[in-house]
């Protein structure tokens, strides 16, 4: 005869219950953080999208795949223990990506920094 078969429940954390390990090390409106990032950011986005995707770690041209900053901002909140979910990364992207980008920026310079 076969014995019954019980297991421990599995807790599980919901994207919007994750623990706060991390945070943005900065702000989505503080360009004045980093002046000369967001120059960049703003004058020629495609120049700071490649850097970020290569300083991440990634190809430099997934910055310039559509929808190629929407899936490194996740990843990149999601390896960092920011809380959030797809669709908000999605949302800052298309609704203020530019601060978002610069953003972005400016957290993989202090990460790589420390």
């Amino acid at each position: 005869m076969s014995q019954p078969v019980t297991c421990q429940p599995v807790a599980t954390v919901s994207p919007l219950t994750q623990s706060s390990e991390g945070s943005w090390s900065s702000g989505r409106y503080d360009c004045c953080s980093d002046c000369p990032m967001c120059c960049v950011g703003l004058l020629c986005p495609a120049i700071l999208a490649c850097y970020v995707s290569r300083k991440y770690g990634e190809h430099c041209c997934l910055g310039l795949v559509p929808g190629g900053m929407t899936a490194l901002r996740t990843h990149m909140r999601l390896s960092y223990g920011i809380p959030g979910n797809v669709l908000r990364d999605a949302m800052s992207m298309c609704l203020c990506g530019l601060c978002e980008l610069c953003r972005m920026g400016r957290e993989v310079h202090a990460r790589s920094l420390t």
